[in-house]
């Protein structure tokens, strides 16, 4: 399990995680060499990886809001590079790392990418975080096409708005309400919720589900 900070939490992660082998790697994907030494780091303690879970991201916050209008452009330009940065790059150079790790065992694997539903109907207030997302679906595509020869899976899931720790100030203020009203559901998504997909897809029943982008949104958001 690769994390960037807060270690308190990460610990108590991998405290609740069943059975054995497992490893705790801190990394921030968004410098150089990260992803690569995250791989490295995980083969060392586990001995091999099946599986790589694309969920680190540069997530919108206040902080980093950037509507194109209102953001001078030293602020623009900083949230977008790290976005690309951490986002889109990280998540690219893990997918190299781990799919040149299957295919040079000969063996067939999953990658799962978490994306999410902001690819599809926009962010005006967090474009690169919109535009980021778009580019893992695609990335993801690609690589399902690349990989399916060597029995390596990719696939994707596009999470609307989910309950997590902290996104718990939100809910419980003015704005839970409208967020909860995106859908007909009358509520927002659950981390079990997006969980439960993710480890399906991350099996071998779900090989057949490669290059698809799975939506998690509750209907609060319908592509066609």
């Amino acid at each position: 399990m690769q994390y960037a900070g807060g270690r308190a939490d990460a610990e108590e992660t991998l405290r609740q995680l069943p059975g054995e082998g497992h490893a705790l790697i801190q990394a921030d994907l968004g410098e150089p060499g990260a992803a690569e030494q995250v791989v490295a780091d995980a083969i060392a303690a586990l001995g091999t990886v099946d599986v790589l879970v694309n969920n680190a991201a540069a997530a919108p916050t206040a902080e980093n809001r950037h509507p194109i209008a209102q953001t001078p452009l030293a602020d623009w330009q900083r949230i977008w590079r790290r976005m690309v940065d951490v986002n889109l790059l990280g998540a690219a150079d893990l997918c190299w790392a781990v799919a040149n790790h299957l295919v040079g065992r000969g063996v067939g694997g999953a990658i799962v990418n978490v994306g999410s539903r902001g690819a599809f109907r926009g962010e005006p207030d967090f474009p690169a975080y919109g535009s980021t997302k778009a580019a893992l679906h695609s990335l993801g595509q690609s690589l399902a096409v690349a990989l399916a020869p060597h029995g390596i899976a990719v696939t994707s899931v596009a999470p609307g708005f989910v309950a997590t720790e902290r996104q718990a100030a939100k809910l419980s203020g003015p704005e839970g309400e409208r967020l909860r009203a995106e859908s007909p559901f009358g509520r927002v998504g659950t981390p079990e919720e997006i969980a439960a997909t993710v480890h399906f897809l991350a099996s071998p029943a779900a090989v057949w589900a490669s290059g698809t982008v799975v939506d998690l949104n509750g209907a609060s958001y319908l592509r066609t």
